[in-house]
């Protein structure tokens, strides 16, 4: 899978928790949590909805390093392989 799909489908999975979320606001290096404004309820929904659109299980002790929409890709790039 391409960088840009799986970043095409990080954003729809922070959309499907946060609709308000415009795309083209992202800054792909700072916190997503501060810029889309999600408690910590509304990150889990969004890991899980990681897991379900990647088939990926995300083990707790990475959750720390999945804070911006580039570590994100970066992760799930290296695990999709």
């Amino acid at each position: 899978m391409k960088q840009q799909e799986i970043r095409a489908g990080v954003i729809a999975a922070i959309k499907a928790i946060a609709p308000e979320v415009e795309e083209d606001e992202l800054v792909s290096g700072q916190p997503l949590r501060a810029q889309v404004d999600l408690d910590s309820m509304d990150w889990l929904n969004v890991l899980i909805e990681l897991h379900q659109r990647f088939g990926i299980d995300i083990p707790e002790v990475d959750y720390a390093r999945l804070d911006t929409l580039d570590a994100i890709v970066s992760y799930l790039s290296g695990r999709l392989g």
